[in-house]
């Protein structure tokens, strides 16, 4: 397994994918948290909290995720170096396994200079340090669990086709209906419980409890639920391959 994450990582970094992607999150993040007037610039908010940075992370996460890994298995199945992978002492599992922690590591190096902001405006407030510490640590926890569902979705969807394209937007739709459908799906009921139901079957639920800081055992339990899933079910499409 470490063999194939270390072969990703490389990868990654020895053409412009991984530069790109961390370069994107932050330039995209930086221009809406301090240049760009608006709900979400932490300047003309006057208050000291990055609530911005959490509110556009999972939204940029949702097409940058399935960026990186949509070449995960496309690539392998286009170029034919698929029959050359699973040649090698390794179980199905432990392919998936590499690729998905590979891609998980790199969507993390993006998302760590983000702490850069939480010192810089703790800094600036006034006092100095009098910044909801608790609220930034739960939703950087969330970002992160988030991501990692996302990348477990991203690996999936790669598996599907030899065509990045396609394994890139069945990525972005399977994404957004987990962190946002299941919400959308309760305008179309009145039962309190059926509402309730299909909210907590959503990412957007879980991620919104761990922002306010508190860190439930049961929101855990769901990302990693999830991410498992999909995990599996990628480790049962390439047996089929």
């Amino acid at each position: 397994m470490f063999t194939i994450l270390k072969k990703e990582l490389r990868t990654f970094f020895s053409n412009a994918t991984g530069y790109i992607v961390i370069s994107i999150f932050l330039i995209l993040t930086s221009l809406f948290l301090w240049v760009i007037p608006g709900e979400y610039n932490i300047l003309d908010s006057g208050y000291a909290n990055v609530d911005g940075l959490f509110y556009l992370a999972p939204w940029l996460f949702l097409f940058l995720c399935p960026a990186v890994t949509m070449r995960l298995f496309a690539e392998e199945k286009q170029t034919g170096t698929w029959e050359l992978l699973v040649t090698k002492p390794l179980s199905k599992m432990q392919i998936v396994l590499g690729k998905y922690f590979a891609a998980l590591a790199l969507v993390t190096l993006a998302l760590l200079p983000a702490l850069l902001y939480y010192f810089s405006v703790s800094y600036l407030a006034e006092p100095i340090g009098n910044i909801d510490s608790g609220a930034f640590w739960g939703s950087f926890i969330g970002l992160f669990f988030l991501a990692a569902i996302y990348v477990a979705i991203g690996t999936f969807s790669s598996s599907l086709s030899s065509n990045q394209i396609i394994s890139f937007v069945t990525a972005v739709v399977l994404s957004f209906f987990f962190y946002y459908g299941f919400e959308l799906l309760t305008g179309f009921f009145s039962s309190g419980q059926s509402i309730q139901l299909l909210d907590t079957l959503g990412i957007h639920a879980h991620y919104k409890s761990m922002s306010r800081g508190v860190i439930d055992s049961r929101d855990l339990l769901y990302f990693v639920m999830i991410s498992s899933v999909f995990i599996y079910s990628t480790a049962w499409r390439i047996k089929k391959i």
